[in-house]
């Protein structure tokens, strides 16, 4: 019984230990309020912060950072066009009920050099391993086709990023990234999370928040086509309507 005692203690012991060892992230953002004004053509934000004993010294090891900025999800119809005839239809198409508005992975080395395939599945590191959940019965020759599709069309409009070995750590402890928001980026609130990673194994998480917001006549004009969509609808087909009428009042006095 004795021996059976001091055996459980010293795996306590053990465990208390390693668990000890364990390092804890100290995460901040430049801005964690984004304003969308007229005349806005992006900005970078810099994501960083410290890896620390949880004493609250510094851990002194070397760990992998892995940075992801993640938009708020949405649901979105992908469709798939197909030539018929000459003629460019609709064909093929599929809906993800939960595909992140905005993207972006930063990391001190490839993702694929830091964790095996489902430790990247588990925590969404990088764009193959989007939870993009599609509805309806798909198969999956089908379903990868669609994801690699809304992936690429996205990453072409700057929404979604991968920027592989652009964290930088100093002296063991501070850790930075830095990711581009383009114009066209969506209003919602963001979440950037950061993980360390030791030997393939994500040792310690934190997280914070980056709020998108419209200002101005910009935010006024969203307002109002989400609280009044219908007669917003009218006012942009009339608005379209007068226009193309004075361009061509105007054309025929020329």
């Amino acid at each position: 019984m004795k021996r059976l005692r001091a055996s459980l203690c010293a795996l306590m012991a053990l465990f208390l230990l390693s668990g000890a060892r364990d390092p804890i992230l100290v995460p901040e953002v430049s801005q964690h309020e984004v304003d969308l004004q007229q005349g806005f053509t992006g900005t970078e934000l810099l994501l960083f912060g410290a890896i620390l004993t949880p004493e609250g010294s510094r851990a002194a090891q070397d760990y992998d950072i892995v940075v992801v900025l993640k938009g708020p999800t949405q649901s979105i119809v992908l469709r798939e066009k197909q030539k018929v005839a000459g003629i460019w239809i609709n064909a093929a198409s599929t809906e993800f009920r939960s595909a992140p508005s905005y993207y972006a992975i930063a990391s001190t080395r490839p993702i694929s050099e830091i964790v095996d395939d489902k430790t990247a599945a588990i925590y969404e590191l990088g764009l193959q391993w989007l939870q993009l959940s599609p509805i309806g019965a798909i198969n999956p020759e089908e379903q990868s086709r669609f994801s690699a599709g809304l992936v690429e069309l996205n990453q072409k409009h700057g929404l979604y990023r991968d920027s592989e070995g652009s964290v930088k750590v100093s002296e063991q402890v501070l850790y930075q990234a830095r990711i581009d928001l383009p114009s066209s980026v969506p209003i919602g609130t963001y979440t950037a999370e950061t993980f360390a990673i030791s030997k393939g194994r994500v040792v310690a998480s934190a997280s914070s928040e980056v709020e998108v917001r419209k200002l101005g006549f910009e935010r006024a004009v969203a307002n109002f086509s989400d609280n009044y969509g219908f007669v917003y609808g009218l006012l942009a087909v009339f608005v379209s309507v007068g226009m193309g009428w004075l361009a061509g009042r105007l054309f025929a006095l020329i």
